[in-house]
């Protein structure tokens, strides 16, 4: 199950805004990722085809269980390489931009061996 890194954020964007939002809406996503509302709507539409979230009609954003799998995947990268950073000495903010980097490059099989290291 392939996405690109584009589809990637979007997937775990919205799994973070659904934690804090009580229903998530294109328009709080392009105002967290600072995009254009028409950007966030294809890329919306490219998710739906894919099967990876459902739009109620008024206009809801939910994932589905192959959506909030990937999206669980790249947040729990995110998280993990993230705090491994700053636990090395690196500046939080430039951690996160980094961790946002790798957790989309990154093998299955690296990042396991990494978890296992750090636990």
């Amino acid at each position: 199950m392939h996405v690109n890194e584009s589809a990637e954020n979007y997937l775990e964007t919205i799994l973070v805004l659904s934690k804090s939002h009580p229903v998530v809406r294109s328009v709080d996503i392009a105002e967290e990722l600072g995009f254009k509302k028409s950007s966030v709507s294809v890329a919306m539409k490219n998710l739906r085809q894919k099967e990876h979230i459902v739009m109620s009609k008024e206009g809801y954003i939910t994932l589905t269980a192959s959506g909030k799998e990937i999206a669980e995947m790249i947040f729990e990268r995110h998280e993990l390489l993230t705090n491994w950073l700053v636990r090395l000495g690196v500046d939080e903010r430039i951690a996160a931009e980094d961790a946002c980097r790798i957790e989309h490059v990154i093998s299955k099989e690296s990042f396991e061996a990494i978890k296992k290291h750090i636990k």
